[in-house]
């Protein structure tokens, strides 16, 4: 593969030849309403290596396959009856649901890193789903970006970070929500919060029940986004900030802390999450020496927020 991957207007025509491209064994970058994600067939253990290869993605951590339908989730993974009434209440969404992998599974071991269980998402963005659909398969598609860096909303932050690993990049527009699933295991011990996201541990507990308390390990992911340093900018990040330091750019939230950019000038953690891998895309590209942040609060979507900017700050590998 030479030069940029084309970015096509995602069409019914564009849809239908980044199926085929799927179904031949390549990668496609498409829109969730999450963020972009790297896609490949599933089901093809090569095809699924070259995602690796192409964000320089460590092959012990596991990627999420997306499904067109709810339904089609039996035939991958044992659901119990949590399992059922979380697809229920929010599959199509920004939920992705780690379970025990059948015997019999057809999506890759290596989507899996050699665990036992598998991670599903059925998404809800029309592109995502009119792709699925014409696929006719499962696509395993983590974001589409370099192990580590800034997740994409938006078809050129893929073709800057990705442009001359991808066969095609669907256009679909700004992502909605801006902030990956969140990630939830369930199996016969119960079910804990992997991952915050787009949906809230309260929306979830309101559905289920308590969540279970789960400690990740480094060494081996059971889910996504769980490395210690994630979602990083080239520039190093300071959370908690009121001001900027010299040689700093703001990147601020609500009325009190304009910044260089903002989040939400209303201090809404909805268009905060919407808006921030964007923001710091356009900050990474800046002069700046660093990213200074602004307090964001701990609770709802901040949860998942907080927990994207306390990696983008963690010391680099």
């Amino acid at each position: 593969m030479t030069g940029t991957a084309p970015i096509r207007h995602a069409d019914p025509a564009a849809i239908a030849a980044a199926a085929g491209l799927l179904r031949d064994g390549g990668l496609v970058a498409f829109p969730t309403e999450t963020v972009y994600g790297l896609g490949a067939d599933a089901t093809d253990g090569p095809a699924v290596a070259k995602i690796f290869a192409a964000k320089q993605r460590p092959s012990f951590n596991p990627l999420i396959s997306h499904l067109a339908e709810a339904s089609a989730a039996a035939a991958f993974a044992d659901l119990n009856p949590k399992a059922e009434k979380l697809a229920e209440a929010f599959w199509p969404g920004p939920l992705t649901l780690v379970l025990p992998r059948r015997a019999d599974c057809a999506i890759a071991d290596i989507a899996s890193a050699g665990l036992d269980t598998v991670a599903l998402r059925v998404p809800a963005h029309p592109v995502a789903h009119a792709l699925l659909r014409e696929t006719g398969r499962p696509v395993a598609a983590p974001s589409a970006n370099r192990s580590g860096r800034v997740s994409p909303t938006r078809a050129a932050h893929v073709a800057a970070e990705l442009g001359t690993q991808v066969d095609m990049i669907l256009d679909g527009g700004p992502c909605e929500i801006g902030l990956e699933s969140t990630v939830v295991s369930v199996n016969a011990s119960g079910a804990c919060l992997l991952r915050p996201g787009g949906i809230t541990r309260a929306e979830i507990e309101g559905v289920i029940g308590q969540l279970g308390e789960f400690e990740p390990s480094a060494a081996k992911p059971t889910a996504p986004g769980q490395l210690p340093s994630h979602y990083a900018p080239a520039q190093p990040v300071r959370t908690n900030a009121m001001t900027a330091q010299p040689g700093e750019v703001l990147l601020g939230f609500g009325p009190d802390v304009p910044g260089t950019v903002n989040l939400s000038e209303t201090g809404d953690l909805a268009e905060a999450a919407a808006n921030l891998f964007a923001a710091l895309h356009q900050l990474g590209n800046s002069d700046a020496q660093a990213i200074a942040v602004a307090p964001i609060p701990d609770t709802g979507l901040g949860i998942a927020i907080n927990d994207r900017l306390r990696r983008a700050a963690a010391p680099r590998a």
